[in-house]
């Protein structure tokens, strides 16, 4: 999505209703198990980040089809566009309509995470969250769905997403400079202490399953964030 400006901390606000409270997804126990747990057999919740074009829905949906047990994929981008008549098309730019649809549907998406997961289904979401935005980005996330939630970053190389977004078409194609400005800025997530995967040169099958070995890892040793 385009650049959103600096945002107050969200307080469930923004002119939709307050979703049940339900119970968040808890945060994981210090590790007794193996030191790489088998991920296919685990009840997860997974926030896939990236910027636009990086793969994410094509990467969350392919590896909640393969999964051993029940897992659903939830895509923001999806659950935004259920607005139709009214929606604020994020090429016109990020304003206060456009603010308030997005929360809307974070929260959205964060209120069926807990459902699934209350119902023993795992979930994988994914967003284009940005690393220097932690009220709306993943602060907003960990609230929605709870602290057991497991933040991982799709990263490729510009070159590859602007591949990707020049193939696509609607409101989900974006300039090259919108594409180029948003994966400068996700570089930030470097450092931040959560698991990276460039997914440059690999497909979607061996991505999933870097997908997998990143899920294990930060189930054995949770990333603080």
């Amino acid at each position: 999505m385009p650049l959103p400006p600096p945002a107050p901390f969200d307080g469930g606000t923004g002119g939709g209703i307050q979703l049940p409270a339900g119970t968040a997804v808890p945060a994981p126990p210090p590790a007794t198990a193996p030191l790489h747990p088998d991920v296919s057999h685990t009840g997860v919740a997974v926030l896939l980040i990236g910027p636009a074009g990086a793969g994410k829905t094509t990467v969350a949906r392919y590896w909640a089809d393969r999964r051993p047990v029940p897992t659903a994929s939830i895509s923001l981008d999806d659950v935004r566009e259920w607005v139709r008549a009214g929606f604020a098309d994020p090429r016109a730019g990020w304003d206060d309509r456009s603010e308030a649809q997005y929360r809307l549907a974070r929260r959205t998406c964060g209120f069926a995470a807990r459902n699934y997961l209350a119902n023993g289904i795992s979930c994988i979401l994914d967003d284009a969250v940005f690393p220097d935005r932690p009220a709306v980005g993943l602060g907003g996330w960990k609230r929605h769905v709870g602290p057991g939630l497991i933040p991982i970053v799709l990263l490729p190389g510009l070159d590859v997403v602007l591949e990707r977004n020049a193939a696509r078409s609607g409101t989900r194609r974006l300039s090259d400079e919108e594409v180029a400005t948003i994966h400068g800025r996700m570089a930030g997530w470097y450092g931040s202490g959560l698991p990276i995967i460039d997914n440059s040169r690999h497909d979607v099958a061996t991505t999933a399953r870097m997908l997998d070995e990143a899920v294990a890892r930060s189930l054995s040793s949770p990333p603080a964030w």
